[in-house]
This record gives structure tokens, sequence and C-alpha cells, in this order.
């Protein structure tokens, strides 16, 4: 396993949180925003909703990414 390999595998899992719907899945579950948006953020799971929130608002540079990775796989074969 390379470092390509890796990264390839955290483009992934930044697409895969950021598809991820608060209303539909997020909210029923507990992992609102509104939930954790007081004094509780320093927990693993306040971490983990600020991560899933911080990918959704970078969804035009994961578009780029995304392309680039496309385009590289294309190329390279």
């Amino acid at each position: 396993m390379g470092l390509w390999t890796i990264l390839e595998g955290f483009l992934l899992l930044a697409n895969a949180l950021a598809i991820l719907n608060e209303g539909r899945f997020l909210a029923p579950r507990g992992w609102g925003f509104t939930d954790f948006s007081g004094g509780r953020t320093k927990s693993f799971k306040g971490q983990l909703i600020g991560l899933i929130y911080a990918t959704q608002y970078l969804r035009v540079p994961l578009i780029l990414l995304n392309s680039i990775c496309i385009i590289l796989k294309f190329v390279s074969g």
C-alpha cells in the first residue's frame, strides 16, 4: 500500500462524510449540530460532528480533488 492509496482512502472518507444529510440521517440519531453547539464540543462525538460539518462546507474543493483523482487514474491506468 502506497501513499497514493492512503490519499485516495482519505478522499473517499471525506466524500462519505460530505454527503451525510443532517435532517434524514444525523439529527434522528442525536448527531445534529444543534445538539453539540454548546460546551460539549470537546468530546469525541462533538469533534466528530465538527469534522462532518467541516467536510460538508468543503464540497467544492472535494469536487476538484475528485476530478484530479479521476484524471490521474485515466492517465496512469
